[in-house]
């Protein structure tokens, strides 16, 4: 009988953790596209607001959420003119903001983050690192909960959420895949597909999968799992580089991606910097009207880079290398021991620390030994 018990007992909690994670697949599975949306929006990482999403709105299945779309619980505040909805929660009968569709939520949501400046320290941080992110919502005050960091940081984790935002960086391909992970395996399941088409990938093999990527692949590469063998292989793709839409950062400072025949001027206004700051800023001689898309930082870049080196592409000039990695560009020359108007042979090494064992080759050296 004992037995018995236990049995039901194992089987009970066995089918109530299934449940708990159907739920969790099903609201990524409806919501993970306006996550996405909203980071390259806003900026706000797609895995925050997935799993704050999940948590706030206990997996979409809230009355707030239910009745309200309010996926964050979000309460209305003095600035707040739009519908309203009173629940008990700290207090009896306070008043929430309520939406007339989820993807007004999400929008409120990076909304609330991008306007308020105590929450200014956290879009500095990588948007990768969940971590720090989760830990700063907190010290910000944004939930009372002690441990509302771990609970943020379990969700992600559980469900690999950070991979939702790899994809609005575009550094993973945009597919109809949850990824879900279980102790023993990861499930790539393909949501167009029937069930008995889903693909599984052991956990070491997606592992060492990560592992070439990150030894291997450069930073615009993608791996593309192929939803139709029988075995998942990484196949690797060229991607033209591409950034959000809104203000990002790179080694900690702020920039935005200008397009072709932006001009300097109007984005000095739009961000509130003189022009000739923001020629500063980007280590550029005076120029009105971009002649390219270009990455134009809206703060000083740091001296020095997030990596110990840059690895030269072909026809990467010193400029390009100093925007792509957010550092000076005359502190960029003087680690290397070369003027800020060389231009570096591919292959080379610019170092983005400190000093160079030995100065790299620069095109006009590559060129004389190329012709003796």
């Amino acid at each position: 009988m004992m037995k018995q018990c236990l049995t039901i007992f194992l089987a009970t909690i066995v089918l109530a953790s299934h449940a708990q994670k159907e739920k969790a697949y099903n609201y990524i599975a409806q919501y993970k596209d306006i996550a996405i949306a909203e980071m390259q929006r806003s900026g706000v990482p797609a895995s925050i607001t997935l799993a704050q999403g999940i948590l706030e709105s206990s997996y979409g299945e809230s009355v707030l959420c239910k009745n309200s779309n309010n996926h964050f619980g979000i309460k209305c505040k003095a600035e707040w003119t739009g519908e309203k909805v009173y629940h008990d929660d700290d207090t009896k009968q306070e008043c929430f903001r309520s939406y007339p569709t989820a993807a007004e939520s999400y929008k409120d949501h990076s909304n609330f983050l991008r306007t308020r400046t105590w929450y200014d320290f956290l879009f500095k941080l990588d948007p990768t690192d969940y971590v720090s992110w989760a830990k700063g919502l907190k010290k910000a005050g944004y939930a009372t909960e002690k441990d509302y960091p771990q609970k943020l940081i379990k969700v992600i984790n559980d469900y690999n959420l950070n991979r939702y935002t790899l994809i609005a960086l575009n550094k993973l391909p945009n597919s109809n895949q949850t990824l879900a992970s279980t102790a023993n395996e990861a499930i790539y399941e393909d949501t167009t597909m029937a069930p008995e088409l889903v693909i599984k990938i052991s956990s070491k093999q997606l592992r060492e999968t990560q592992q070439k990527s990150a030894d291997g692949l450069q930073e615009d590469s993608v791996i593309i799992i192929n939803p139709n063998a029988t075995v998942a292989k990484p196949v690797v793709e060229k991607k033209k580089a591409n950034y959000p839409e809104s203000i990002f950062t790179i080694n900690h400072s702020k920039v935005i991606y200008a397009k072709e025949g932006t001009s300097l001027l109007s984005l000095a206004k739009q961000y509130d910097i003189s022009l000739a700051k923001l020629i500063e800023f980007n280590d550029m001689e005076e120029e009105e009207i971009l002649a390219t898309d270009k990455l134009i930082f809206i703060e000083k870049k740091l001296t020095k880079g997030a990596t110990d080196f840059h690895v030269v592409k072909p026809n990467e000039t010193l400029h390009d290398i100093c925007q792509t990695e957010g550092v000076r560009l005359e502190k960029i020359a003087e680690y290397n021991g070369i003027k800020k108007t060389m231009q570096p042979a591919a292959g080379e090494k610019i170092y983005l620390r400190g000093n160079a064992p030995v100065a790299p080759k620069t095109m006009a050296q590559s060129g004389a030994a190329s012709t003796n």
